[in-house]
């Protein structure tokens, strides 16, 4: 398993093995949200288990990721995060899909989207928020965002 601490709160990585369960708890994770299509997330067996939001997204510029994912995702490491837990992203190289589910982690905590993209650059060097195909995905979740927290009203997304 391969990943990289972004935050104090969060880790975005590659895809975790049942093995790999016990070090994550180590760290003090609770959330595992994964963004793969191709692969389930595995049961934990613990017997206090971690929770796991399978989000079934694409690695692809045709099939964008669905910006209702991003905000199921963000409101249950937000839940996580509030109760003192930590969340691990991952799709399966930790580059595209994982990227922008940290990065709008990060806006829904109160960073703007290029700083987000920027730590999570910083943090994961081969992490590729701009990509042409994935940048576009987070600014529109920063938009939606920004709009439901300002005024009160809630953006429901069609995608």
């Amino acid at each position: 398993m391969d990943y990289s601490r972004i935050t104090d709160d969060l880790f975005i990585g590659t895809t975790p093995n049942p093995r790999d369960y016990d070090h994550l708890r180590d760290l003090g994770v609770r959330l595992v949200i994964n963004m793969r299509v191709e692969r389930r997330p595995w049961a934990d067996t613990h017997h206090t288990p971690m929770s796991l939001l399978w989000l079934p997204t694409f690695d692809s510029p045709f099939v964008p990721i669905p910006i209702r994912f991003l905000h199921r995702g963000v409101a249950a490491a937000l839940e996580t995060i509030k109760k003192g837990g930590k969340v691990y992203v991952h799709c399966a190289g930790g580059r595209h899909r994982g990227v922008a589910m940290g990065a709008s982690i990060l806006i829904a905590q109160g960073m703007d989207p290029e700083s987000a993209m920027d730590l999570i650059k910083e943090r994961r060097s081969f992490a590729d928020p701009r990509a042409f195909y994935i940048r576009p995905r987070i600014l529109r979740f920063a938009r939606e965002w920004s709009a439901q927290n300002t005024d009160g009203t809630s953006v429901k997304s069609v995608d």
